[in-house]
């Protein structure tokens, strides 16, 4: 891809590994200065020394002062062009095993966690007319799951978040977009379907046959895919695209 992001500088929360590691390496290739954040040094070390970005902050993205200070020290030769609120996670259960301070879980790694990394960001692209904020969010964020009804509310919440905060910006240079992806071949599936095949006695193969069912092409999404589509809308040719949510899910309604 060259050099189309170069003189950019990005940062990529949870860039450690999985979707956010593909992502970040993916920006670097296209020319990009990378940033990641995230709760695990060693995890962040191990992607710089790797190639996959050029620095990198150990820090929670749910404590909005710990992101705002560790994003101003990563900025401070050059501030952010682009921001990937990646970081994210998912717990399961019926709805009547999932408690007040499950939803609150949820909440604030996948949606307070993308509002902790745009708001530090968001002036400076504001006041250059130019600026990419991208949510990582779902398909859950379009659709519901059942077992899954705390994770779902948050990615609607994200999705929500995008649409709102492109009006807001729709004549600032900055745009503000949402990337879905359906069951992705990260970490985490990996251990979705370990837990699967531990509470029903499915083998693992019958386990990602469940997961990809409602997936026409019936195989899981590959963290490139998911990281193509965020370079994409980095570009200049992009601009106009705002406000969207990008499903990448082969086909899944």
């Amino acid at each position: 891809m060259g050099s189309v992001l170069a003189g950019q500088h990005a940062l990529v929360s949870g860039g450690g590994r999985g979707i956010g590691r593909a992502i970040a390496s993916a920006l670097r290739e296209a020319g990009a200065r990378v940033s990641i954040i995230g709760r695990n040094d060693a995890i962040l070390q191990k992607a710089v020394l790797a190639g996959a970005a050029d620095a990198a902050h150990p820090v929670d993205v749910t404590d909005e002062t710990a992101v705002s200070e560790a994003m101003a020290g990563l900025a401070a030769s050059r501030p952010f062009d682009i921001v990937v609120a990646n970081a994210g996670a998912a717990e399961s259960a019926s709805f009547q095993r999932s408690d007040a301070a499950l939803f609150r879980r949820m909440v604030e790694i996948n949606l307070i966690g993308a509002v902790n990394c745009f708001r530090p960001a968001l002036p400076a692209m504001v006041e250059r007319g130019s600026g990419r904020l991208i949510a990582i969010a779902s398909t859950a964020g379009h659709r519901g799951y059942a077992y899954v009804s705390a994770y779902a509310a948050a990615k609607h919440a994200v999705v929500g978040l995008v649409r709102s905060l492109a009006l807001e910006t729709a004549r600032s240079g900055v745009t503000v977009n949402a990337v879905c992806p359906g069951y992705t071949d990260t970490d985490m599936v990996a251990g979705s379907l370990t837990t699967i095949a531990a509470k029903t006695g499915k083998t693992r193969e019958e386990a990602l046959m469940q997961l990809t069912r409602d997936n026409p092409q019936h195989r899981l999404i590959t963290p490139e895919e998911v990281a193509a589509a965020v370079v994409n809308l980095c570009g200049p040719q992009s601009r106009g695209i705002t406000g969207q949510s990008i499903l990448i899910n082969g086909g899944e309604f």
